[in-house]
């Protein structure tokens, strides 16, 4: 599927390829949303920082869960299928993360939100990938990466202006139900909008193959690239399975000659890893703490998520539009030095800086300017490279046969990272300060320039039957 074919449906793709990233938006909807309601679970739930931070971060634990499982699951419900499961989770999670009246219900329903989160994170970008021609399956899988910061995007500026008509986070909103309650409740709209619309798409071709619904798999790719090309492409799908469909396992991810994980599985958890190892999540999930720890107030904490949102929207389309040129690996490269250059100088801002004993924030000055361009800037970088980069490798890296099991482990890799990373950092934060817990950032981004060069290989271009393991 590498060159332009004469009955290609474009639209009909690209219009697809938006439906699937539905659920990116929901990732980073459910993501952005818990950032601006901090204060409020702490006060509704009487939160310690070990506590408030479990709260925060125990979406992540469902996300783990329902990555390691999603691409087993999508061996065998169908990708369309699980995309559906998930989208009635999404729906029970934003309902009742709102209605929650302890820390443990609270908890359980961000589990439930995080399975969504997991099973989409993963599945929308493979989908696009199984659906969309090679020359432009970068830019379409980006699209994903366009969504979560939409949605991340979206839940801050929807934060913003419920805290501002509210005058604080914690205090009442309408109906007798606070401002961070309703945060949670506006991603009601967006997931009974994902559950319909999911389904007016068609199953991915390359699981109907798996599943010998040959006559299925030829009239979807009929619609997606044509009658002339349709046979063909059903025949490669099925010559790259070459068998090994019914014998799908995590076991697969082992070399049968060497007895050893096969090396695209390393390469793909140190991807999953480093995408996290940076701190990119600190800066989603804490933002409001962070910046109201250097002395912002809520309001202005809130807001400068917002323009974080709005630079990373701007880097995704640059990322998108360059992606299928420069390729996967450049961006990559460009995007570690980046920032680990601008994490630096947010450490050396942070460490300049003194602490006001009584307010228990750092007084910052000037370099508080620093801080928050190099905050940016950096948040520019990751949304250049790492953050759409990371999901395309991710759905089109494996070979056919391995590539749900693969999907999986390195799905789980990326979601226990993720939430090591975000439960950590209130401890790093009392411990060793934002200059201790910034500075062990910059290290991964400075380790993961390296690891880019020196394992990471190109997939620019490639047919996905051309994947080897």
């Amino acid at each position: 599927m590498t060159s332009h074919q004469p009955n290609e449906n474009m639209l009909y793709i690209v219009l697809i390829s938006f439906a699937a990233t539905i659920g990116g938006f929901l990732f980073g909807f459910d993501s952005g949303v818990i950032n601006g309601t901090y204060d409020g679970l702490a006060a509704a739930f009487n939160t310690s920082e070990l506590s408030g931070g479990f709260n925060i971060a125990s979406m992540l634990l469902g996300c783990a869960v329902g990555a390691l499982f999603a691409g087993v699951l999508a061996d065998v419900l169908g990708r369309k299928t699980l995309l559906i499961i998930s989208s009635v989770f999404f729906i029970v999670s934003a309902w009742g993360s709102g209605v929650s009246e302890s820390s443990l219900e609270f908890v359980v329903y961000r589990i439930l939100g995080g399975l969504a989160v997991g099973a989409a994170s993963i599945m929308a970008p493979a989908y696009i990938s199984e659906i969309a021609p090679a020359r432009i399956r970068g830019r379409l899988a980006s699209i994903q990466q366009i969504a979560i910061i939409f949605g991340l995007f979206s839940a801050f500026v929807s934060n913003y202006v419920l805290a501002t008509f509210a005058g604080l986070s914690t205090d009442i909103l309408w109906m007798g139900f606070e401002a961070w309650r309703w945060m949670f409740w506006v991603e009601l709209f967006p997931a009974v909008l994902f559950f319909f619309i999911l389904f007016l798409i068609p199953e991915s071709p390359r699981f109907l193959v798996m599943n010998n619904q040959y006559d299925r798999a030829i009239i979807v790719l009929t619609k997606l690239h044509g009658a002339s090309a349709a046979l063909r492409l059903v025949q490669e799908i099925k010559d790259s399975i070459d068998g090994a469909v019914s014998k799908l396992s995590i076991t697969d991810l082992i070399d049968k000659t060497s007895r050893r994980v096969r090396p695209i599985v390393w390469v793909a958890i140190g991807l999953a890893t480093f995408q996290q190892l940076v701190g990119i999540n600190v800066v989603f999930y804490y933002g409001t703490v962070l910046w109201q720890a250097v002395g912002f107030s809520e309001s202005n904490a809130l807001l400068i998520n917002v323009i974080s949102a709005s630079v990373s929207i701007a880097a995704c389309l640059i990322a998108i539009k360059t992606i299928d040129k420069a390729g996967r690996k450049p961006l990559l490269v460009i995007g570690s030095v980046g920032m680990a250059i601008t994490l630096g100088l947010m450490v050396f801002a942070f460490f300049s800086s003194e602490f006001d004993v009584q307010t228990n924030k750092l007084v910052m000055g000037e370099l508080g300017t620093v801080a928050l361009i190099a905050a940016n800037v950096y948040v520019f970088f990751f949304n250049l490279s790492w953050g759409p980069v990371m999901w395309v490798m991710l759905g089109e890296m494996f070979p056919n046969q391995i590539r749900g099991s693969g999907l999986a482990v390195a799905g789980l890799a990326q979601w226990t990272t993720n939430f090591a990373i975000i439960m950590l950092f209130p401890l790093m934060l009392a411990g060793i300060g934002l200059a201790g817990a910034y500075a062990f950032y910059t290290l991964c981004a400075i380790i993961s320039i390296f690891f880019v060069i020196r394992f990471v290989q190109e997939t620019k271009g490639r047919a996905l039957e051309d994947m080897q393991g």
